[in-house]
């Protein structure tokens, strides 16, 4: 089956902040996110990040999103991609605590070899995410230069890309340990119950959550919230069991104002803060 993930299992993990803490203390994040007509995604990873307590945080985009992230977001450094439009590639990735890429980058020619490119330079665990699983489902091959302890978050379909079909749950979650296994990563795969599945084969099922998730740009958040985890120093396995419960949790507290119906992706980066609240 697998380990419940509860509130208690978050409050021994969470670590308290020091009174004289810095920002520093708490890493610089680079989310690689946005592309012509989709820099949605990056404003809502970003806003989710911030929110979830990254020391710093830059955000890599397209020069046509540029404006839109300065106005949204003025606590995130943006870095700004050669190409007008889509991203191209970036320099000085040793430089950052971890990195979170793909929610809205594209799967055009362009940004598939800027992701390739990105994987031979930067080093330590990556957090992959949206079209840059479905660059690595058009490049199978691409999967062995993923660094140990990476973290990838596809939802069902992005999944399938990735391994192909299956005919039954216990063939699925073979799937995804075998995924897991011989690539030394972690797979949060993404549903109704969240499953966590590790190098050696342990999940960790979500139990928070409900149906107002079932809504564009609600995974953009789970990554931003998952990239200020990685920053902060939580191994892969407990950044990924905070993040989602957490995030879980925001769309809880969320829906009894907003409904099922209603709850958008922008009203959960404001119930992260209470969602804290409610396991400290």
């Amino acid at each position: 089956m697998g380990i419940l993930i509860t509130k208690k299992i978050l409050q021994s993990i969470l670590l308290p902040r020091k009174k004289e803490a810095h920002k520093g203390d708490f890493g610089h994040a680079l989310l690689v996110a946005g592309s012509e007509g989709m820099m949605g995604s990056a404003v809502l990873a970003s806003k989710a990040c911030l929110r979830s307590g990254v020391g710093l945080l830059t955000s890599h985009a397209p020069s046509c999103g540029v404006k839109i992230l300065q106005i949204s977001i003025p606590e995130a450094i943006v870095s700004i991609d050669l190409h007008p439009t889509c991203f191209s590639g970036i320099s000085n990735s040793e430089k950052y605590t971890s990195i979170a890429i793909g929610p809205g980058i594209s799967t055009n020619e362009m940004a598939q070899n800027a992701f390739f490119d990105l994987l031979q330079k930067y080093k330590s665990r990556f957090i992959i995410d949206a079209d840059a699983l479905n660059c690595l489902s058009l490049h199978p091959e691409w999967l062995k230069f993923i660094p140990a302890n990476s973290l990838l978050t596809p939802h069902p379909k992005e999944f399938e890309r990735l391994v192909g079909k299956w005919n039954s749950d216990e063939e699925k979650i073979q799937k995804l340990k075998h995924l897991c296994n011989e690539y030394s990563i972690y797979v949060l795969l993404k549903s109704s119950n969240t499953t966590l599945c590790s190098p050696n084969g342990d999940l960790f099922i979500n139990t928070t959550g409900n149906p107002g998730l079932a809504k564009g740009g609600s995974g953009d958040v789970l990554t931003g919230m998952l990239l200020a985890f990685f920053s902060q120093g939580y191994s892969t396995k407990d950044a990924a069991i905070l993040a989602v419960f957490l995030h879980g949790l925001a769309a809880d507290l969320a829906v009894v104002e907003k409904t099922e119906y209603g709850l958008l992706a922008s009203d959960l980066i404001e119930f992260i803060p209470k969602a804290f609240k409610v396991i400290q």
